[in-house]
């Protein structure tokens, strides 16, 4: 690397790596606003028998749509005002989400803290993922793994503890202290996080064709490609989010919630014990298919992984009524559909240019809040249906898991024998015409310098 490429690298806290770092530890931070929430669902639950579980599992799918659905705004705001102010205010209302659930006596408080937990989430999330892409055009994959493994894995650290309070000190003191911790921790954190400055002189791994030129948000949203690559973005989250926030109440179903499990020295709940390795599953995929991404295609990465998921969730229904079933299946969907956010995030970088990355990115990203409308029809599903059965079973989950699974290996045969072709064509052909663009442009350059 050059002498210039260091400046612009930057030193101490200012180096791209520790500000990659600095974004995984605030994603591992927010990551409980999610990952967590499935151990809170039963203790609410039983504290209000009244309420439904689909209708306290709404408050899961309101957090995800105002987690993803605003990411492109505040993504247009990061790169206005850069990324501390952004994670800072997410900070507070990732703090303040938790302490309302403390106190929330209505359903309806809980939906308040659902929106303010989420517009949180998402301005840490969509901000590191941003700066990710764009201090690393050389390894989006990796970088956009690496950041996103942080909300993947981040809830592993905690989740036991998490559980332990809630068990011996109930599930509002518990929510009070992580919100308070958790959006403290953020906080200090945002306050040395700095713009992004691509260095000079890097060799760029990546065996992708990457754009030459960039997109706006609102040009990206008008090509027909872009819906494309949204589309299978929420038919593979949406069996992935469903897990998320159904695991415990679909262990507890399959009469799972009083097995215990001894591994690595500590014997714990089976359903707090797979909630640990799930969450570990699921950050470590990210970095690793993102760096595969980068060598073998995001096409074919995805269609090995969209098709691993699949039988994931078909395995789950079918062994997951014994421990180890459900502790390996689970873990399997986990690490299959966690991959989506480091690829689809490199892939809009790869197909439509590094100077609006975050916008773009936050854009795909509202996906997975789309395929969060799927998680309260999970729960009536599972409730019986149309039919208002109160069994809740597997004959009824079955469906779930079945529809979930067919809509991962669809996308994972889309991937490969339509997107990867229609792809390479629209990048080609768009930097063909920047090609063009730019001769013409040093040509009337060269033109002018000749005339005066």
């Amino acid at each position: 690397m050059s002498n210039n490429s260091k400046t612009q690298d930057g030193t101490g806290y200012k180096n791209r790596w520790v500000q990659l770092i600095l974004g995984i530890v605030c994603m591992a931070m927010v990551a409980n606003l999610q990952y967590g929430w499935t151990l809170f669902v039963g203790p609410i639950n039983l504290a209000h028998p009244d309420w439904t579980k689909a209708a306290i599992q709404a408050t899961f799918a309101m957090f995800i749509i105002t987690e993803t659905w605003l990411v492109p705004f505040e993504g247009m705001i990061v790169d206005k005002f850069g990324p501390r102010p952004v994670v800072a205010v997410g900070a507070i209302l990732a703090a303040i989400s938790w302490v309302l659930n403390s106190q929330a006596t209505t359903l309806n408080m809980f939906y308040v803290a659902a929106v303010c937990g989420g517009v949180g989430a998402g301005c840490v999330y969509g901000t590191c993922v941003g700066n990710a892409l764009k201090w690393f055009p050389d390894r989006r994959g990796l970088a956009a793994g690496l950041t996103a493994a942080g909300f993947g894995a981040g809830a592993a650290l905690t989740v036991i503890p998490i559980a332990n309070m809630i068990h011996t000190d109930g599930y509002q003191a518990t929510f009070h202290f992580f919100g308070i911790f958790q959006g403290a921790v953020i906080f200090v954190l945002a306050l040395l996080l700095v713009r992004p400055v691509v260095p000079a002189g890097l060799k760029i791994v990546s065996r992708q064709t990457l754009a030459k030129f960039s997109m706006t948000t609102g040009q990206m949203m008008k090509t027909p490609l872009f819906w494309l690559i949204y589309v299978l973005f929420v038919c593979v989250a949406m069996g992935g989010v469903m897990a998320t926030a159904q695991l415990k109440p679909i262990g507890n179903d399959w009469g799972l919630s009083h097995s215990m499990v001894s591994m690595f020295g500590m014997t714990l709940p089976a359903l707090t014990m797979a909630l640990s390795i799930d969450s570990l599953c699921n950050g470590f995929t990210r970095p690793l298919c993102g760096f595969i991404s980068d060598r073998i295609g995001r096409e074919n990465t995805m269609f090995i992984v969209f098709t691993g998921e699949a039988i994931a969730l078909v395995g789950l229904y079918h062994f997951g009524h014994s421990v180890f079933g459900f502790m390996f299946f689970a873990a399997m969907i986990f690490a299959c559909w966690g991959e989506i956010f480091s690829i689809f995030p490199a892939m809009a970088g790869d197909t439509f240019g590094s100077k609006n990355a975050t916008g773009n990115a936050g854009a795909l990203y509202t996906a997975k809040g789309t395929a969060a409308l799927a998680v309260p029809w999970a729960s009536w599903m599972a409730s019986g249906g149309a039919s208002h059965s109160k069994v809740m079973g597997s004959a009824h989950w079955g469906t779930v898991f079945y529809l979930a699974a067919a809509l991962c290996f669809g996308a994972a045969l889309i991937a490969k024998f339509v997107l990867q072709n229609y792809r390479q064509k629209f990048i080609e052909q768009g930097n063909a015409r920047f090609n063009a663009t730019a001769a013409d442009v040093s040509a009337e350059k060269a033109d002018n310098l000749v005339a005066a």
